[in-house]
């Protein structure tokens, strides 16, 4: 059925609808949406009640709680993390985002991890590790007189346990490597991602430590320590392996960073174990077998009045906190966890992790600019308020319930305070798919763009206009339908000089603010947050490498958790395997002519399968190897046939000119469109042209040696197409993320 007739009395957007029927409501056995919005969030709301049962409630309580938990959500005040809103009161009723799993140093305990993660991306969630417990490469094995293989090798067989598990379900699995910097490994483990289709389901994060950092600040050497032994093996200097954790980040997007020792000073439990590692995204440092549930108000919806009387409504935002928690913290009671070592240490931390989404559209409503020193003050004072409000309502919920049970000999403990329901309370997370649903910006994102064309599969191309933006253009009396499009095609307002100047700065994008900004919002919220923080530092295309460097420092310096960069366009260019930024000047090409069509060239035709239907794709060859090809779309005509006979006449050129095949096929291969096919072996074909790359491979490359790619149709950061619907991609929060389907690399 199409999304947009789904029957709702609630104000939702186009783009919401299309989000919830894709991934969201009930569907029956042919794959017809059969719950409305309203019923979804009555079902969550049912469930998420019933748990007062538990400590109680009568019926007409419980009845009441239920009314209060729909209203906050239909009203789009607050969501539940993805997990939550799909299962709650359905047969599978996993209701947690994220984990993370203890590895230890034996054969073991790692395929035990392999088997519990096929469980947990099975029941929808993501996974986090250390690695750092692991022997180095070529460490000794005494039990088989050899030698281990190392962290990285091992990383590469949860890789593809992931991707097995993934092609089985709606949800991808995502995973968080980590590894401290002074794992005698870890230079291996910065590159484990310079090939980029190497580790495609994970992100990396170097842990750390507080010597390392002193190290750096020194330009000093610091060791590297055997796992095994506890003993030294080497000296690295810091500087130069903080440079090559930059260059990389640069390159591609990842290493992230993680300040290690700072997260375990935060650590309220530590009683109970050590912190190693964090959720998908980074903001979630969990201890091993912890889950976290998390929530996110939507900030947009707690201002009021427009233009100069535009104010935050303080009462709102603490009747919603109060809410929200008591919410999160129900969920606890009614989670169905996979494995009984989470379900124990979840229910024995209780901790929450409450957070924000539609901040860009709250400073707009209020007449900030987001690369302001009031924006910064704004963060300050939203996040300061909800967590002491949270932590307020957490104690009064410890009043009635009990404290948590590693209450006893936590931070909060020893310091006298008062007992409270839950570790942690607050948490910056991502929010690609709930933003949408709740019609509002991207956790703490600035606007990705103020218009932007959004895909429809049934229909033309839409623009998309950011509400506000519209009523202030049609106020102002500059909007025009032209204007728009020349916005949606520009990405911002930046050079638009139709749109007055106080407007332009009101309406910043990404990639208009500069890095400094970034991660001064992003150390204005860490600062009040228990757990950590979220986001994307953008980086223009023309950033070198010791901007990286600088952004990294000043995350240290201004008290963050950890940082994820992401340059904007990155995945397209080679990694660097020098120290120098710039590209390497290469000499002026020299014309090559094509050369020319003999009188007979021989060749052979395969039938590949796509979503539009057959394309027929002939390779013909002269001595020097492929000469030209042909593409043709089975009884298609139009648009179809027509473009199938361009690509097919461009490659032929790249053969005449002496292109080798394998450049044409990294060129064409991974190209997704809205319609992919599958295969009869299972191979995805994810567009005509990735269908005439397979063809050429096919071809060309011989068996057992053909390219080892998998784009699976997008890179992590580049605004490409999406893989299930053709729209586009945008990096934000550490995921790639479509706006138009709500698909997510990390959800």
């Amino acid at each position: 059925m199409a999304t947009t007739s789904i029957e709702t009395d609630l104000d939702l957007t186009d783009n919401a609808l299309t989000v919830l029927a894709r991934r969201y409501l009930k569907k029956d056995m042919d794959g017809n949406v059969i719950e409305r919005p309203e019923d979804m969030f009555r079902r969550v709301a049912d469930n998420i009640a019933s748990a007062e049962g538990y400590y109680g409630a009568d019926d007409g309580a419980v009845a009441a709680l239920a009314d209060a938990f729909y209203g906050a959500m239909t009203r789009r005040e607050f969501m539940p993390n993805s997990p939550t809103l799909m299962n709650a009161g359905r047969e599978f009723q996993q209701l947690s985002a994220c984990f993370v799993l203890p590895i230890e140093d034996s054969m073991e305990s790692i395929f035990e991890a392999v088997k519990n993660t096929a469980l947990i991306h099975k029941s929808g969630g993501g996974t986090g590790f250390s690695f750092s417990r692991l022997r180095p490469a070529d460490d000794i094995v005494s039990s088989t007189r050899g030698v281990s293989s190392g962290p990285v090798s091992f990383m590469k067989v949860f890789d593809s346990a992931t991707e097995a598990i993934k092609q089985g379900g709606v949800r991808r699995g995502a995973n968080m490597a980590v590894l401290r910097v002074d794992h005698p490994d870890i230079l291996e483990f910065i590159e484990a991602k310079s090939e980029h289709s190497a580790l495609t389901n994970f992100n990396l994060s170097v842990a750390a430590t507080e010597e390392f950092m002193r190290a750096l600040q020194r330009d000093e050497t610091f060791d590297l320590i055997n796992p095994r032994t506890g003993e030294a093996t080497d000296l690295l200097s810091a500087r130069e392996v903080f440079h090559r954790m930059a260059e990389l980040a640069w390159a591609g997007g990842d290493p992230g960073i993680i300040f290690l020792d700072r997260i375990n000073a935060k650590n309220p439990t530590p009683h109970v174990g050590e912190i190693e590692a964090t959720n998908p995204c980074g903001e979630q440092p969990l201890l091993p077998h912890e889950s976290c549930n998390l929530g996110s108000i939507n900030l947009s919806k707690m201002v009021d009045g427009t233009g100069e009387s535009a104010h935050i409504n303080w009462d709102r935002l603490r009747e919603t906190v109060h809410l929200a928690v008591h919410f999160l913290d129900n969920v606890i009671d009614m989670n169905e966890l996979p494995l009984p070592e989470i379900a124990e240490m979840t229910r024995a931390n209780r901790k929450i992790g409450l957070g924000v989404m539609g901040f860009a559209d709250m400073l707009i409503l209020l007449g900030i600019p987001y690369n302001s020193q009031q924006a910064v003050h704004t963060a300050e004072q939203v996040m300061q308020f909800i967590t002491e409000e949270a932590r307020a309502k957490s104690r009064m919920l410890a009043d009635q319930r009990g404290a948590f049970p590693n209450w006893e000999g936590s931070t909060y403990e020893v310091a006298g305070e008062e007992p409270m329901r839950n570790a942690t309370v607050t948490t910056i997370a991502p929010t690609g798919t709930i933003s949408i649903i709740a019609g509002c910006s991207s956790g703490i994102e600035p606007l990705f763009a103020v218009v932007y064309t959004r895909h429809v599969l049934d229909k033309d191309e839409l623009l998309e206009i950011h509400p506000i933006f519209e009523r202030i253009a049609r106020e102002r009396g500059f909007y025009t339908p032209e204007l728009m499009k020349e916005i949606a095609a520009r990405g911002s307002l930046h050079d638009v000089a139709d749109v007055p100047a106080d407007v332009r700065e009101l309406f910043a994008t990404a990639h208009d603010i500069t890095p400094e900004w970034h991660i001064r919002i992003q150390a204005a919220f860490q600062e009040f947050t228990d757990n950590a923080v979220s986001k994307t530092v953008n980086f223009p295309n023309e950033a070198t490498v010791d901007d990286v460097e600088h952004v990294y420092r000043l995350a240290y310096e201004l008290g963050c958790k950890g940082v994820t960069i992401y340059r904007d366009g990155s995945r397209e260019e080679q990694v660097l395997t020098t120290g120098k930024t710039e590209k390497s000047k290469q000499p002026a090409a020299t014309p090559v002519a094509p050369r020319s069509r003999p009188p007979v060239v021989t060749g052979q035709t395969r039938a590949m399968r796509t979503g539009c239907g057959k394309l027929y794709v002939t390779i013909n060859r002269d001595e020097h190897g492929p000469f030209e090809l042909f593409a043709a779309m089975g009884k298609a005509g139009g648009c179809a046939a027509s473009q199938s006979e361009a690509l097919a006449r461009l490659v032929s050129l790249a053969f005449r000119c002496g292109i080798p095949a394998e450049e044409v096929i990294k060129q064409l291969r991974g190209i997704s469109c809205h319609m992919p096919a599958w295969e009869p072996g299972g191979e995805r074909i994810l567009s005509c042209a990735d269908a005439v790359a397979k063809a050429i491979e096919q071809s060309v490359m011989p068996e057992g040696e053909q390219l080892a790619m998998d784009f699976n149709g997008t890179t992590f950061g580049h605004a490409g197409a999406c893989p299930e619907c053709g729209g586009t991609l945008v990096h934000e929060g550490g995921c790639n993320v479509c706006r138009d389907c709500g698909y997510s690399q990390c959800d």
